[in-house]
């Protein structure tokens, strides 16, 4: 049995600065993950992928944000299980919990924090007819290579920060973007959406608004897509790839049976310090709700500094908690 202070659900990026916040406070972590390797979403789905709102980073990529996270907290030690989903959760007569995982491994912790994003997540996919049949053949629901689309022509569609972000990044790669979204405004981030919108002007994307995929075609590979407006005349265009980006459905597997509270697969915290329901158990992230929650990493980074705080108190009840600064400290000093 693997035993140590608190037992991170998700290694993300999220997850991975719980761990430096925790280290600070001389707690001991080991992090669990469905996926075979850290990072999460930005390593298994989009791990080129430019992130902009990282202070002190006007732009970075997603696995060089995970890269650096993962230096920052070596010097704490933190052990892994990956390639394991956590199943149960067993309260012991202390207080204390036993993780047990899809493959028998168990951890004894004194907290444990959730911290899995999306917890089980899938590409939802538009009602486009033949999309399955092209999957692996023309159809991407993610981009973990951008160099696989340079110099071909690529249909994204989507409206929100990630049909923006790769249209803008693959404008400069690809042989020709055409981004379709089926409204006129898009959900995100408005910066984004006037480089999109600059890029089309001078010619380098095609903008379709007011339209949708609805049909793909080719012999083996895709090589057609069909498109239709608000006219309801259906006409074609030649792709290499289409890239439908609308999101991903949430799925919260087997947490949703520990007895937390849960609201539109999210879990229900206490915002003083982003606990739960349950005593002991915390979670932060994309994968927890409360009123005003916004889903950033910065977000996450600022929820993981206060759960730590108060997770202290689990681990050491004895002892007075002292807040310090790094500045003052450094990390070696804790």
């Amino acid at each position: 049995m693997i035993i140590t202070d608190i037992c991170i659900v998700g290694a993300g990026p999220v997850g991975l600065f719980s761990v430096f916040e925790a280290g600070l406070l001389k707690m001991r972590c080991h992090l669990v993950d469905a996926l075979p390797q850290i990072g999460g979403q930005l390593s298994e789905i989009y791990p080129q992928k430019p992130i902009y709102d990282i202070p002190g980073y006007p732009t970075i990529n997603a696995q060089e944000l995970v890269d650096n996270l993962r230096k920052q907290i070596d010097t704490f030690s933190p052990t892994f299980t990956l390639g394991e989903r956590v199943q149960t959760i067993d309260r012991q007569e202390d207080k204390s919990f036993i993780v047990t995982t899809s493959e028998h491994t168990q951890i004894h912790c004194k907290v444990i924090v959730i911290a899995g994003g999306l917890g089980c997540f899938e590409p939802r996919k538009p009602a486009v007819e033949k999309l399955e049949e092209f999957e692996g053949k023309g159809v991407a629901y993610m981009v973990k290579d951008p160099e696989l689309f340079r110099n071909k022509e690529i249909v994204l569609a989507g409206g929100g920060d990630s049909a923006l972000d790769w249209t803008i990044f693959l404008s400069d790669i690809a042989k020709k973007v055409t981004l379709v979204h089926r409204g006129e405004t898009f959900r995100g981030a408005p910066d984004s959406a006037e480089k999109v919108f600059h890029l089309a002007e001078q010619g380098k994307i095609n903008l379709v608004l007011k339209s949708n995929v609805t049909k793909i075609d080719g012999n083996g590979c895709l090589n057609e897509v069909v498109i239709e407006g608000s006219d309801n005349i259906p006409y074609s265009i030649s792709a290499d790839y289409l890239i439908p980006l609308f999101g991903l459905s949430p799925k919260l597997g087997p947490i949703a049976d520990w007895g937390l509270n849960v609201e539109k697969s999210a879990i229900q915290v206490n915002t003083f310090d982003y606990s739960t329901n349950i005593e002991g158990i915390y979670a932060i992230g994309d994968i927890n709700t409360y009123p005003g929650k916004l889903k950033l990493i910065l977000c996450g980074f600022h929820e993981a500094a206060l759960m730590c705080q108060s997770a202290f108190k689990h681990v050491y009840p004895d002892q007075r908690l002292s807040f310090k600064y790094t500045t003052v400290n450094g990390v070696n000093g804790f």
